[in-house]
């Protein structure tokens, strides 16, 4: 963590010197500059100290695992890093306000003469900064003096890791758990099965470090039934994560033979490769592979292509990726070992030479010492080798109650896999690792909000969301984050988890520096030098006092289900970065002293009595993620006016409900670092203040989901043009909401902002709501060529459908009604003309997958293309395979098109004409639907999987007929 933190410093002094001295010095005047060059040079000695420092501090995190004193002195250098990041913020903060200070002034005449003076104003109006820095250079100093005591190997930057390799012994005598999984992949690997031969035939065992994964295939490798006699040629192969084709690629062609080989250039060695495999039937053990590089593996794909039908090739590997990348045929998930399972492995080993009576003795203390390995074979087996050494009981009860790890006699074979993964990581992104530790146990963590907290503590660049996906990916390959998934709500939200273990080994490493509180705890953890704290508050309780000697915290996240009091977070917290606030059910008012918080970056913060912010927030000028929830029913109502001066504010984010009449000030526009806008209101009309939709002109960054409200507002297409939607390419997601309090009649103004708006070619989902124009399809959504997702949900105004069927490449159709007024869907819907008719077949809707009608009051008739000779030529829809009518009480019947697609989903609810139509057995289009596997009518499932579903009253009323 010091390297990277202190690597940052030294980037901000370079940057600092270049922008400011280097740059302006030439535009002062001869009286200023000497008292400017002697700041420069202490900044400059400040620098070149930093990186003598740096050079020492890859060695020294190493070591500080086993040495204390090491660890001690990173601490004290931590300490002084961390200050020094406030002098720099607070000198950068200077300049800023000075930026708006100019920029609100805007006194033309005098602008250039501010911009001279302003690097002026900034030395002697802060002196404290420059004495600061003094200070800062002097401790400095004496922590490079103690850290020579320690001899540290000097490095220019990350050492690389080298991880120990793997071969195929192994002593079984402490396998548990993996009886079933060594029989199934047995199976697979003898062809056991019914599995579709591939070639080659890949078999992934996937799952975290420690699980077990090498040592399962190595019992595989040796099991006697996959030796020569059923494979002419098997072999083992180290990969590793520096993934060396040439390397590879030679231990294949020895295995299979071929000697060693010294051939070095690549297409020859493919040569000789693809000779050495051709027709003999191989098992290879690709062990430990890291790398998702698809065209990599290609190449060796190819060559193994060569192989005799019925060869296997072994995977291990902790990233799923990988096993999709190398086309797997079988992929066994490698799950973490029982309770029971984990207790024999440590047993046995922690419990050889003991006699019965010492055994009964320890059992209980040693079953919850076991219970501390999570399922982890290799930490069962760390913990046992320990325990062996351990005589008495009492060291038993002492490593159970404490840290184990952190004792000077436990090396780091416990983490062994873990602390391998965690070393391999390039430096910045191991803090990025060690902050996951601030966070409780088993927490569920959102991308989207950690990468938002990384970047708030300066951990990665504020314009780097790409950096930021790629330090995710290599902690989910490193197994260091798990489970991921799709957030329920939004999909393109990732959510996952860490490990028990993962976790333990993060709060170690970070020690001190992140803590986590549950507000019923009794003890208090020493909090003076923390810079990271979770903190619980149990319901009816309030902030406990203890915290505020955490006077250097960088990051406070407070979970509360009640009120409690903030007013003293924002004066005593001034050096805070992240500052997330939760209340469930209570009050919280924000008061106007949250202005004191000059660092903050990231800001979550909840609503309640005055159902608005304080004005005093926008004078934070490094802002950069702001996230408002409102607990009051009516919804949040009200944005400061200043909103404008949040110049460095690249994420707003609001989590509905929205109040009703709620409105952008104006100046929003002003944002133009701004990534992400979760909505924007248009407001009223008659306001001379009004913000209107042409705030949005230089929002270009803006990326992922933005919802338009209240579109009804919009005076006319010249408005809504100046928005200049088409080059927001980042959106991937449009919600427009035409929806206006006390509207009239205003359909024809809808039709023409609707077709002025023109969203980016690259959008990928849209939604069109409260819409009160007579017809709908706007000329741009042709050129919608990633459309993949359309919701219309239309006022009473709208004749007839838009021509959707045109649409090439759309998966998912939405159409509901606040009260459609056309009365039948006809052919104008599938968008077939008959003057744009050719020869051939035509395809009608050929991706959509999902289609969904529901509260359309009116709709009478759903009319097909009719005629056979049309039918043979078009086709429709023959991707489908969800259909669900919902509230359509006049709808008579549903096209015979329908059922000649490949649905496997059909739902009718709501819809009593077509309930009757379509019952099971009595209904005159059963015979239509009765092919489709899953079939639900007014909310009961009718099939299932093809079957008939019996409810529990139709067994009831079965029975009674039989018994009469």
């Amino acid at each position: 963590m010091a390297w990277a933190l202190v690597s940052t410093i030294v980037d901000q002094l370079g940057s600092l010197i270049a922008s400011e001295f280097k740059d302006r010095l030439g535009s002062l005047l001869p009286s200023e500059v000497g008292s400017i060059v002697n700041v420069k040079e202490e900044v400059e000695k400040l620098e070149r100290k930093f990186h003598e420092i740096q050079a020492k501090l890859n060695d020294a995190e190493e070591r500080q695992v086993k040495e204390e004193a090491v660890r001690l002195w990173l601490k004290k250098l931590n300490g002084v890093s961390y200050e020094m990041g406030d002098v720099l913020d607070e000198w950068n903060t200077a300049k800023i306000k000075e930026d708006i200070k100019k920029e609100e002034e805007a006194e033309a005449s005098t602008a250039k003469r501010r911009k001279v003076l302003s690097l002026v104003s900034t030395f002697f109006q802060r002196r404290d900064i420059v004495l600061k820095i003094k200070e800062i250079t002097e401790k400095l100093d004496e922590i490079d003096g103690e850290g020579d005591m320690y001899q540290f190997v000097l490095t220019s930057g990350n050492e690389e890791v080298v991880r120990p390799p793997t071969d195929s012994h192994v002593d079984v005598s402490n396998i548990r758990g993996r009886e079933k999984v060594k029989g199934d992949l047995v199976s697979c690997l003898l062809g056991r099965g019914n599995e579709e031969e591939r070639s080659p035939h890949v078999i992934s065992l996937v799952g975290m470090g420690g699980v077990g994964k090498t040592t399962l295939a190595q019992l595989a490798y040796n099991v006697s039934e996959l030796n020569s006699a059923h494979f002419e040629k098997k072999g083992w192969v180290c990969v590793s994560d520096r993934f060396n084709r040439l390397m590879v690629a030679k231990a294949i062609i020895k295995i299979c033979g071929g000697g060693d080989s010294n051939t070095t250039d690549w297409p020859n060695l493919m040569d000789e490769m693809c000779e050495t495999v051709r027709g003999k039937k191989l098992f290879l053990v690709f062990d430990d592979v890291w790398t998702e590089d698809y065209v990599l593996w290609k190449q060796f794909e190819l060559a193994l292509q060569n192989a005799a039908q019925g060869s296997r090739i072994l995977v291990t590997t902790r990233n799923n990726r990988v096993a999709e990348v190398m086309g797997s045929a079988k992929r066994i998930n490698l799950e973490e070992l029982s309770d029971d399972d984990c207790w024999l492995i440590f047993s046995t080993i922690a419990f050889s030479d003991r006699d019965a009576e010492q055994r009964k003795d320890l059992e209980e203390i040693g079953r919850k010492i076991s219970d501390k390995c999570k399922g982890l074979p290799l930490a069962a087996r760390t913990l046992g080798s320990l325990m062996r050494f351990k005589k008495r009981k009492e060291q038993w009860e002492k490593v159970f109650c404490s840290r184990l790890w952190e004792f000077e006699d436990v090396e780091r074979g416990l983490f062994a896999p873990l602390l391998l993964s965690y070393y391999d990581l390039p430096s910045p992104l191991r803090r990025c690792f060690l902050y996951c530790a601030l966070f409780p146990k088993d927490y569920d963590f959102s991308d989207e909000d950690l990468v938002s907290m990384w970047m708030a503590q300066g951990y990665i660049k504020s314009n780097a969301r790409s950096v930021a996906s790629d330090y995710l990916e290599i902690l989910f390959i490193r197994s260091l984050f798990q489970d991921f998934r799709g957030d329920e709500y939004d999909k393109n939200i990732m959510r996952f988890k860490m490990h028990d273990i993962v976790h333990d080994l993060a709060q170690f490493m970070a020690k001190n520096d992140c803590v986590t509180i549950n507000g019923y705890e009794e003890s208090r953890p020493n909090l003076q030098n923390a810079r990271h704290l979770y903190l619980e508050i149990p319901q009816n309780a309030q902030i406990p006092e203890s915290i505020y000697s955490a006077k250097n915290l960088r990051t406070l996240i407070v979970v509360g289900h009640d009120s409690y009091n903030v007013s003293k977070l924002f004066h005593h917290f001034r050096c805070l970065r992240t500052l997330s606030l939760g209340c469930h059910y209570g009050k919280l008012k924000v008061s106007d002293e949250i202005e004191d918080l000059m660092h903050l970056r990231y800001l979550k913060i909840p609503t309640w009595q005055e159902n608005e912010l304080p004005e005093t927030i926008c004078n934070l000028c490094n802002l950069q993620f702001l996230n408002i929830t409102s607990n009051h029913p009516d919804g949040f109502e009200k944005l400061p006016q200043g909103m404008s001066k949040l110049i460095n504010l690249k994420c707003l984010i609001f989590e509905e409900p929205l109040n009703n009449n709620f409105e952008f000030p104006r100046g929003i526009g002003r944002l133009s670092s701004l990534t992400k806008l979760s909505h924007f209101t248009v407001g009223g009309k008659d306001d001379c203040q009004r913000c209107e939709l042409g705030e949005l002109k230089y929002l270009n960054h803006l990326q992922g989901t933005l919802t338009i409200n209240r579109l009804g507002n919009v005076v006319d297409a010249c408005e809504a043009k100046n928005a200049e939607l088409n080059k927001k390419i980042g959106l991937r997601d449009l919600r427009l909401n035409f929806f206006e309090e006390n509207e009239e009649n205003h359909g024809e103004t809808d039709e023409s902002v609707l077709n002025a708006l023109e969203p980016p070619p690259g959008l990928e989902k849209l939604e069109i709501d409260s819409y009160r124009g007579t017809t709908m399809f706007p000329n741009w959504m042709m050129s919608l060529a990633k459309l993949k997702s359309l919701t219309l949900i239309c006022g009473e105004n709208l004749e007839r459908s838009p021509p959707l069927g045109k649409l090439q490449f759309l998966e998912h159709l939405i159409i509901g009604a606040h009260g459609f007024r056309f009365k039948k869907l006809g052919v104008e819907f599938l968008g077939i003309e008959s003057e744009n008719k050719k020869d051939g077949i035509i395809k009608i809707f050929p991706n959509l997958k999902t289609l969904r009608f529901y509260h359309l009051l009116e709709w009478e008739e759903w009319i097909g293309i009719g005629g056979q000779e049309e039918e043979d030529c078009i086709i429709i829809m023959p991707c489908l395979q969800k259909l669900e009518i919902w509230m359509c009480p006049k709808l008579k019947s549903l096209p015979d098109f329908l059922f000649k697609t490949s649905l496997q989903e059909f739902s009718v609810r709501d819809s009593p004409i077509l309930s009757e139509r379509y019952q099971r057995g009595t209904g005159e289009d059963w015979a239509k639907i009765s092919h489709i596997p899953n079939i639900e009518i007014d909310y009961n499932e009718v099939q299932r999987d093809g079957q008939e579903v019996i409810r529990p009253d139709d067994e009831e009323e079965f029975d009674q007929e039989e018994h009469v």
